[in-house]
């Protein structure tokens, strides 16, 4: 069947079920993480922002190419999150600055959209790596150009682009060493290809949507219900408690038949099941009461990894009592006095953990907005922080390489006051940049010398790994704690204080003054403290300060100066 034009109605289906793709293959695409911390979360931050349009998008009825477009490109802008998110947003907002001139998309438009839509990729990003989405959609836009060249089917030339785009993809890793070490592609282009595969499927009518519809459906009913109100929702909704994921290694065989019977077992003890198969392994997710059953069943298959069980009761509960702490806070700033006269600077920033929100809100930071390495927060969400900060000029930390441009976003978006991004790229950088603010300079004095100082902090995160690899010639196997710095991996090691002193050995020299450290929601005082004497002891000529930051994931965040 030839394609020659894609109407508003199409383009629609086809952009949601692009959507619908990427949302079933996310946590796939998170396990592509280079560095196997337990925090990748590329397929995570694609996905929202990719719902954050298919949101603004499934509400239009009777969509025309330029209501589709106002749609696809603000609900991504505003919705995009790290990198991956916001360059995907930036390819939708060139890719929709040139369909939402016409009424329908010929292989002419299209070929200038795909174009436009890697154009205002890159220019979003102040230094381009080759080797990451941007290299997966400059080849598509240039295949593109010189197939719509030859014809005017655009089923046949989609087929063509989005196969050249898969072969970017294959040679990513040899591009950038690092993923080639890891064994994995580039994440961020796997998802675009995800997304452009599942909208190719609609437009051929492989992807009917009949069975996302469904999900859909529930899942629109379920936000209904919780927007009703936080008093209607019971923890006895959840009809199975335990979120149960893992991977079976498997040593015998699983045929389709095998498949089938697995899932059907599934089935019969949880809901919400995903089984699926490569050659050698298997992914499996389930909700269950009895994770046990769910667990034995898997070992017959073959040894199990990466095993995780959530008790959803427990969460649900937990997110029931944020929410309602978020309604409260909402409602008192509502309640408040008039708006007093704005004051001449404020401060925003991003951090995770109690204690290093603390850190913040005493080194003078107006709001501080939840996130880090395991939730990035979206361009939307940097936004509203801006705007709660009564101050004509806001300086944003992002405090983490992965929020940089959706701050850098957000200060484009933001109106009624100037914001200024100073590129925090972790947690020590931004505590050095409020640090070194002087008040009576002027915001382009203090910018200049808040990024400079930044530059003499060295820093790190103690983690473990998730799986096995091997990054900068070190081998790496799960359960490992490693000490990633800012330019790659420092130390592996199997105790924490142990990795965590020879990462420290690693960044330091005969310069370094201050080491400071700041303990995770995983370490005690004790332990804390114990640490803190030995490197004290190791480095006599340095100052070792002791925080408590409170941060998910990380045991440790270091810095050195």
């Amino acid at each position: 069947m030839s394609v020659h034009t894609i109407d508003a109605n199409m383009l629609k289906s086809m952009f949601l079920a692009g959507a619908r793709r990427l949302d079933s293959r996310k946590e796939w695409i998170n396990e592509l993480n280079v560095f196997p911390v337990p925090d990748g979360d590329t397929g995570t931050n694609m996905t929202m922002t990719i719902t954050s349009a298919a949101n603004a998008v499934s509400a239009l009825e009777a969509p025309t190419m330029a209501s589709l477009s106002k749609a696809i490109s603000q609900g991504a802008l505003r919705g995009a999150r790290g990198n991956s998110g916001v360059i995907l947003s930036q390819l939708f907002r060139g890719f929709t600055k040139v369909i939402k001139e016409v009424d329908e998309i010929d292989h002419v438009i299209a070929a200038e959209a795909f174009a436009r839509a890697t154009e205002t990729a890159y220019k979003a990003v102040m230094k381009p790596k080759e080797g990451t989405i941007l290299t997966v959609a400059r080849g598509m836009s240039e295949k593109a150009a010189d197939v719509l060249e030859q014809t005017d089917d655009l089923e046949e030339a989609f087929r063509q682009i989005i196969e050249y785009g898969n072969y970017m993809l294959s040679l990513t890793p040899e591009m950038l060493p690092v993923l080639k070490q890891a064994g994995v592609v580039d994440s961020g282009g796997q998802g675009l290809m995800v997304v452009l595969e599942g909208a190719y499927d609609c437009m051929t009518g492989k992807d009917t949507g009949a069975d996302e519809a469904s999900a859909s459906a529930g899942e629109e009913k379920a936000e209904a219900d919780t927007k009703a109100g936080l008093d209607e929702i019971e923890t006895a909704d959840i009809r199975f408690g335990y979120c149960t994921e893992f991977i079976i290694m498997l040593e015998k065989p699983f045929d389709e038949q095998e498949e089938a019977s697995f899932k059907a077992f599934l089935s019969s003890i949880g809901d919400s099941i995903v089984c699926v198969a490569d050659t050698d392994i298997v992914k499996v997710h389930v909700h269950t009461n009895d994770p046990g059953l769910a667990i034995q069943k898997g070992l017959s298959y073959g040894q199990l990894t990466s095993m995780k069980i959530d008790n959803m009761r427990e969460e649900h509960n937990e997110r029931l009592i944020k929410d309602a702490q978020k309604i409260a806070q909402q409602q008192a700033r509502e309640e408040k006095a008039p708006a007093q006269p704005a004051k001449d600077v404020g401060f925003v920033a991003v951090s995770m953990g109690e204690g290093m929100k603390q850190i913040f809100t005493d080194l003078g930071v107006d709001y501080v907005v939840e996130g880090g390495q395991t939730m990035n927060p979206s361009t939307a969400d940097i936004l509203d922080a801006v705007d709660h900060v009564n101050a004509k000029t806001v300086f944003v930390l992002p405090d983490n390489k992965n929020i940089i441009l959706a701050a850098q976003q957000a200060a484009e978006l933001a109106e009624d006051k100037r914001v200024i991004v100073i590129p925090s790229r972790n947690v020590p950088q931004g505590i050095a940049a409020l640090i070194n603010y002087i008040e009576g300079n002027s915001d382009d004095d203090n910018a200049a010398a808040m990024t400079e100082e930044m530059s003499n902090i060295r820093s790190a995160q103690i983690t473990y790994a998730v799986r096995d690899t091997t990054i900068d010639e070190k081998d790496i196997r799960q359960g490992n704690i490693m000490g990633l710095g800012d330019n790659g991996l420092l130390a592996v090691g199997e105790d924490i204080d142990e990795t965590t002193i020879a990462t420290v050995a690693a960044m330091i020299d005969e310069d370094c003054e201050i080491i400071s450290i700041y303990y995770g929601s995983d370490v005690s005082e004790e332990d804390a403290q114990a640490l803190s004497d030995r490197l004290a002891e190791i480095y006599p000529n340095c100052e070792v300060e002791l925080n408590n930051g409170g941060q998910p994931i990380y045991y440790y965040v270091l810095s050195v100066e």
